[in-house]
């Protein structure tokens, strides 16, 4: 699952965590200095679907080590923000590992992998790039309302790193994870295992023929209009 050290982190990285014990996982980009910037949808933001997808919404708002009671000594308690963010590692995490996101990953491997939401076949860009959208969309909070189908963590963590971006009319939004918490892609995971994965490769970013490259500028004039 692409689990690495604390001491192995480099600003620019895109790394993510699991929940609910491999459910849902949450993503942001390491900044260095044991900060990660993020996209969240606490604060009660509600995400639209009216379903258990929803509750998911829940799960990305930081907690220092998985405790939900005990404010952070180094955030204080973002509970209630919402959009991208900034925090500590230990609040990002929530209590769990720290995971790699892997890009120019073959369609073959691609394929081999057990779960969706892990990797991508875009190449990403390179760290000091990336590292300013970031920055620029937590400045600006421009990254627009949070969804957990259409504009999710995954895809923000996707985004700066590469700026590819697809239309925003998507069902299950960019990312491999919006596919799999999908009403179709759950029943496909679970029955059908080899299609899912042949329906998250057409999915994927990388190989996608409606993904194209949007500057990070362009991108919050959009989300200021919306």
């Amino acid at each position: 699952m692409g689990i690495i050290s604390r001491d192995e982190l480099k600003a620019g990285d895109h790394i993510y965590s699991w929940r609910n014990v491999y459910l849902y996982s949450h993503h942001g980009i390491y900044i260095g200095d044991e900060k990660v910037i993020h996209f969240i949808g606490g604060g009660g933001q509600k995400t639209g679907t009216r379903t258990f997808l929803d509750k998911i919404t829940s799960r990305s708002v930081p907690n220092h080590g998985g405790n939900h009671k005990q404010p952070c000594p180094n955030c204080g308690d973002q509970s209630n923000l919402d959009g991208v963010v900034s925090s500590c590692l230990d609040c990002f995490l929530a209590g769990g590992n720290i995971h790699l996101f892997e890009y120019s990953v073959s369609q073959v491997v691609f394929l081999a992998k057990p779960r969706r939401g892990t990797c991508t076949t875009a190449p990403s860009d390179p760290c000091d790039v990336v590292f300013y959208r970031a920055k620029i969309l937590l400045l600006l909070n421009g990254f627009g309302a949070y969804h957990v189908l259409e504009n999710n963590c995954e895809d923000f963590a996707i985004y700066c790193k590469t700026s590819l971006m697809v239309g925003k009319n998507d069902v299950f939004g960019r990312g491999g994870q919006a596919h799999l918490v999908s009403v179709v892609g759950f029943i496909t995971q679970l029955f059908m295992p080899s299609a899912s994965r042949a329906l998250s490769l057409t999915a994927d970013i990388g190989v996608r023929k409606d993904a194209m490259k949007v500057s990070v500028e362009t991108l919050v004039a959009r989300s200021k209009k919306t």
